[in-house]
C-alpha cells in the first residue's frame, strides 16, 4: 500500500475503519498507553482535538503494548481509562505493534514515509506522533517526549 487512504484499522470496539473515511483531514497519529511517563500527552492531544475538529483535524490513537508492558488492559479497559482520566473523545484503535515482524501494516508505511532520528525507522517509543496533511501525506515525525501542545504551529500551517 503506498497511500495512507488505502488502508483499513480496528476500531477499539473491533469494528473495520476505513482511512480513506479522514480524506481531506488533518491528522496527528500517535502509538499511546495508558500505564506510561507520558501518558498524561492524552490530555493535550484531547484538546488539540477539540480545538481544531471543527477545521478538519483528528487525533487518531493507536494503543501499543511493546514498550515496558504500557498498554497492558484489553479494549474495554483502554477506552475506559482514556475516558475517565483525560476525556477522550479522538478515535482509539484496537492495540497493535509498531515494530517489528508483527508491526501493523499502517506503522510500517508511517515510519517509511517519515524515519526518524538518522533514518531509523523503528519506534522508540510510546507517543511518538506522525503529522499527515489533507493529502494524506506525511509532513513530520515527532519524538514521544515533544508535546502534543507543542505542534500547534505545524497544525496551524496544514490548514
Amino acid at each position: 500500500m503506498s497511500a495512507l487512504y488505502d488502508f483499513t484499522a480496528t476500531a477499539l470496539t473491533g469494528a473495520p475503519v476505513p482511512l480513506s473515511q479522514y480524506r481531506g483531514k488533518v491528522l496527528l497519529i500517535v502509538n499511546t498507553a495508558s500505564e506510561c511517563g507520558f501518558t498524561p500527552q492524552y490530555r493535550q492531544l484531547q484538546e488539540l482535538h477539540q480545538q481544531f475538529q471543527a477545521r478538519g483535524f483528528e487525533v487518531l490513537g493507536f494503543p501499543c503494548n511493546q514498550f515496558g508492558r504500557q498498554e497492558p488492559g484489553d479494549a474495554d479497559a483502554i477506552g475506559t481509562f482514556c475516558e475517565r482520566n483525560y476525556g477522550v473523545t479522538f478515535p482509539l484503535f484496537a492495540k497493535i505493534e509498531v515494530n517489528g515482524k508483527d508491526a501493523d501494516p499502517l506503522f510500517k508505511w508511517l515510519k517509511h514515509e517519515a524515519p526518524g532520528l538518522l533514518g531509523s525507522e523503528g519506534i522508540k517509543w510510546n507517543f511518538t506522533k506522525f503529522l499527515v496533511d489533507r493529502e494524506g501525506k506525511v509532513v513530520k515525525r515527532y519524538a514521544p517526549q515533544t508535546t502534543p501542545q507543542s505542534l500547534l504551529g505545524d497544525i496551524e500551517k496544514l490548514f
